[in-house]
């Protein structure tokens, strides 16, 4: 008899309100932001206290969660203001704090007691050992090292009954856990304190001892980079293992990546829970995926130490590059008129393909453009302008509308054991 199945938390990031609101309607039930200190994404918009407040009572008002990610890693004098950060935080409404630095997790029980904290991935948790002292501490969460094992979670799930987060969409840093140093000895910039230059990433020659250059035959640059992590194929195993958070990495990315992923592990993991027994895998769920990928997928540690296969060596293979081009504000039903706010270009006769909540979807073409006194237009020129156009079926407020940009993908999923079978 299969045992009860607790339906895990879908958790979207957030870079800045809009992005929270858009995850939030787009089916995430908790999202993470960054606040203007103690995060790792300094360049990622980031949270004023007011905006902060604002993102809390929309979240709350629908059912969500708000977290905030303190998870640098302090040096001397970087605590100071901390105390007064998670008091802040508590009084606002915040559901739980992620941090790494045990001085950290110290000053917020301290200062902010009752403020939930959960572990972030930076302290490397990969055994149920880890998950145990973490919990005597008062940790009420732990974000698991992306490099522990599907079967590793199964046995830490057995000895220890700790909320567990693990990430299942997103960039997979080259370090272990994140802790890197290059970027702070090629671009000054501490990458454990909020100014990774992504130097890992960086198209880079390959010189023998001797200073030949081995790439002058015509070679392609490499980088020290892995292809992204995807777990859409793979979502009844790491519920059945005991996850209950499902961590979707980008908090610097676009609201076409975070509404689209979203959307399909909403709807993957309502699927998969409401009839675990008939569950079958929709092949328009991976094809959404592909929609925002920008680096070839494959799973990680998930089920064995990645190889060569999991690097993004030589030339990088097509996917299909979809631009997001324009957030709906409003639709008229009499005229079949949907007014946009622009942001990317777009003109008559181009095939778009509008997409909302709950993996609603349907592509049509432009077939007239007007600006908001009314002119007729032949393309949207300008980002944030506002234009109308006639629709094909009845679109809603916060729907999206993006266009193609290249042929269907010639990418495949990496070769790996437990791997999705290439397209």
């Amino acid at each position: 008899m299969r045992n009860i199945i607790k339906k895990p938390e879908v958790l979207a990031p957030a870079g800045n309100l809009e992005k929270l609101e858009i995850a939030v309607r787009y089916g995430a039930d908790a999202v993470y932001i960054g606040g203007q200190a103690y995060g790792l994404r300094s360049r990622a918009g980031n949270f004023t206290y007011d905006e902060m407040k604002e993102g809390v009572r929309f979240a709350h008002a629908r059912g969500a969660k708000v977290y905030v990610a303190a998870n640098m890693v302090g040096h001397e004098g970087d605590d100071e203001g901390a105390g007064d950060f998670f008091r802040t935080l508590k009084e606002i409404g915040i559901d739980a704090v992620i941090i790494s630095d045990p001085g950290f997790i110290t000053i917020c029980m301290e200062e902010a007691p009752g403020l939930a904290v959960h572990l972030s991935t930076q302290a490397s948790a990969t055994n149920y050992k880890a998950l145990q002292f973490w919990e005597q501490e008062g940790v009420e969460r732990v974000v698991l090292a992306r490099e522990v094992s599907l079967e590793e979670i199964r046995e830490i799930r057995k000895n220890t009954g700790m909320e567990i987060e693990a990430f299942v969409q997103g960039a997979m840093c080259i370090s272990y856990s994140g802790r890197c140093v290059l970027s702070n000895h090629m671009a000054n910039r501490d990458a454990n304190r909020g100014g990774c230059a992504q130097s890992c990433r960086w198209k880079y020659d390959l010189f023998e001892n001797e200073g030949a250059d081995i790439l002058t035959a015509g070679g392609e640059p490499f980088s020290m980079s892995a292809v992204d992590l995807t777990m859409i194929h793979h979502v009844p195993e790491l519920i059945e293992a005991g996850v209950g958070s499902f961590k979707i990495e980008g908090r610097m990315k676009s609201i076409h990546y975070v509404s689209t992923v979203a959307n399909v592990y909403r709807a993957i993991v309502d699927a998969y829970c409401e009839d675990p027994d008939h569950f079958v895998f929709d092949p328009a769920w991976e094809e959404e995926i592909w929609k925002v990928a920008q680096r070839e997928l494959a799973t990680g540690f998930y089920f064995g130490e990645p190889d060569a296969h999991q690097q993004l060596f030589g030339r990088p293979r097509k996917i299909p590059k979809y631009t997001f081009a324009a957030r709906v504000l409003d639709y008229d039903p009499a005229t079949k008129i949907a007014t946009l706010e622009q942001r990317n270009h777009f003109a008559a006769g181009e095939e778009v393909e509008f997409y909302g909540p709950g993996f609603s979807r349907f592509t049509q073409t432009i077939r007239k453009l007007w600006d908001e006194d009314g002119k007729c237009i032949e393309r949207a020129p300008n980002a944030m302008m506002t234009v109308k156009t006639i629709v094909d079926h009845p679109v809603k407020p916060y729907d999206l509308m993006r266009i193609r940009k290249m042929p269907v993908s010639t990418a495949r999923f990496s070769n790996f054991p437990g791997q999705a079978p290439s397209e």
